[in-house]
């Protein structure tokens, strides 16, 4: 099996904690703040998609966090975080893909670095520093 030298490894973690911490807050928003969860529902149910579907938030903003930070099924969690990033983008950001913020950046750039981010775990594993390295 491959041994990553230990830059490669502290830069999986870094990411991982990154990604991992940045998305967690998101989801521990609107665990203190069920609310949030009636616009997402409203806005999946616009869509044509079953409400219920709103509790995924918890898979993809706390429990997939929790296994990227930890790096326990970090590659899962990575893939969840994408699944995530995706419905988000396609149900409240699509009219933002092509647009700049009022200081030239992209409108989307967390987004696409929660997205990108997911899919980097996903494809290079959580790294030895974790607490189940793949």
């Amino acid at each position: 099996m491959y041994e990553s030298t230990f830059g490669d490894a502290f830069g999986k973690l870094i990411l991982r904690l990154t990604l991992g911490g940045l998305m967690l807050l998101h989801g521990i928003h609107k665990v203190v703040s069920p609310a949030a969860l009636d616009f997402i529902s409203g806005t999946l149910e616009a869509a044509g998609l079953p409400g219920m579907l709103v509790y995924g938030v918890y898979v993809g903003e706390v429990l997939a966090p929790l296994l990227i930070i930890f790096g326990v099924l970090a590659r899962l969690g990575g893939l969840l975080v994408v699944v995530n990033m995706i419905f988000a983008v396609a149900l409240v950001h699509s009219a933002d893909l092509f647009t700049l913020t009022q200081h030239g950046g992209w409108s989307l750039e967390l987004q696409a670095f929660f997205l990108f981010g997911g899919l980097a775990i996903f494809a290079m594993g959580s790294g030895r520093f974790a607490l189940s390295a793949d």
